[in-house]
């Protein structure tokens, strides 16, 4: 087990674990402050969530459950997800051992923004991606302004197991969506408001983290 030492002036230190200030936005922040004022032991995992895996280590939910958990893919102790990813999403999924790290990055009020590559049901119109920009109302309220773009399906993506049910007689898309909130499945209902329905979701960074090099399944430290 490698422990990394992440190195902070005192004031950025209280902002990151909630003290004062916001949480940084970059992992370049971690371990550059020259006054060494304050220093602790954290470790911080990226990990690249398969689909159908449950974003917690244990499955305490259903006696006998058969459903994949964070287990089967990271055997460390004291770590825990900062944040969710629903079982039918995939992509990024932020580790840490330290609590109060946790906390802040999974806050929605820390507006932390997180980037969503999306499959579409249908090729979506200008209109559909002016909206997503601009907020959608669901049910639960008119989400933040966020930024949408086409793009084309991510190079080297990996099959996904089962794979994607399509309709043969409907085209589908991809889409690059990035929001600052995380409410829940607050990308399936955004893109279904504006009629285009969630295929495939895959979460690509969190902040600046990214799943740059990383195997669905395999993890890495920040």
């Amino acid at each position: 087990m490698r422990w990394r030492a992440l190195v902070f002036s005192s004031s950025a230190f209280g902002g990151l674990l909630g003290f004062s200030g916001a949480l940084p936005q970059t992992p370049e922040y971690f371990g550059q402050d020259e006054t060494k004022a304050e220093c602790c032991m954290t470790r911080v995992i990226l990990f690249n969530k398969p689909f159908n895996v449950l974003s917690q280590f244990t499955d305490k939910g259903t006696a006998g459950s058969e459903r994949e958990t964070l287990s089967s893919y990271i055997d460390m102790p004291q770590v825990y997800a900062a944040g969710r990813l629903d079982r039918d999403s995939e992509g990024l999924l932020v580790l840490t051992d330290n609590g109060r790290l946790q906390a802040r990055i999974s806050d929605p009020r820390n507006k932390m923004t997180k980037t969503y590559w999306v499959q579409v049901e249908g090729e979506i119109s200008d209109a559909a991606l002016e909206q997503l920009r601009r907020g959608v109302v669901l049910k639960d309220g008119k989400t933040r302004p966020a930024q949408a773009r086409r793009m084309a399906e991510p190079a080297g993506l990996w099959p996904r197991n089962p794979p994607v049910r399509f309709r043969k007689s409907v085209p589908d898309g991809w889409i690059e969506l990035t929001i600052s909130e995380g409410r829940n499945r607050q990308v399936r209902r955004m893109t279904a408001a504006v009629g285009f329905p969630t295929l495939r979701l895959i979460r690509y960074r969190i902040g600046d983290w990214t799943l740059d090099g990383l195997e669905s399944g395999r993890w890495r430290d920040a």
